[in-house]
C-alpha cells in the first residue's frame, strides 16, 4: 500500500509538472552558459542570502539549455568540492 501511494504521488507530480510553461524569453542579452556556471556556483550562498534579502537563485529569462547546463555544472562543482573535503577530513582522523 505504501509503494502505491509513493507511485501515485510521483505520477501526480509528473503530470502537474508537465503542465508548467514559461514565457518565451525576449531581449538580446540573456544569461548564457558562463552566467549559468557562475549562478550555479553561487546558488548555495544566494539561497542563504535570499532568506534575508531579495536575491534570485536562478536567472530568468535566460538563454535556455546552455544556461541550465552551466548552472548544473556550477552547482555540482560546489557540491563535489564540499563532499570531497568532507570525505578527506574523515580519512585524516583515522
Amino acid at each position: 500500500m505504501n509503494k502505491l501511494r509513493i507511485a501515485a504521488s510521483l505520477g501526480l507530480a509528473l503530470v502537474l509538472a508537465g503542465c508548467a510553461t514559461q514565457p518565451t524569453p525576449s531581449g538580446g542579452d540573456l544569461p548564457g552558459f558562463f552566467s549559468g556556471i557562475w549562478n550555479g556556483f553561487s546558488a548555495p550562498f544566494a539561497l542563504i542570502g535570499s532568506i534575508f534579502w531579495d536575491i534570485r537563485v536562478y536567472a530568468f529569462p535566460n538563454s535556455g539549455g546552455w544556461y541550465d547546463f552551466g548552472y548544473f555544472l556550477g552547482f555540482w562543482w560546489v557540491a563535489a568540492v564540499g563532499i570531497s573535503r568532507h570525505n578527506s577530513k574523515g580519512d585524516d582522523a583515522g
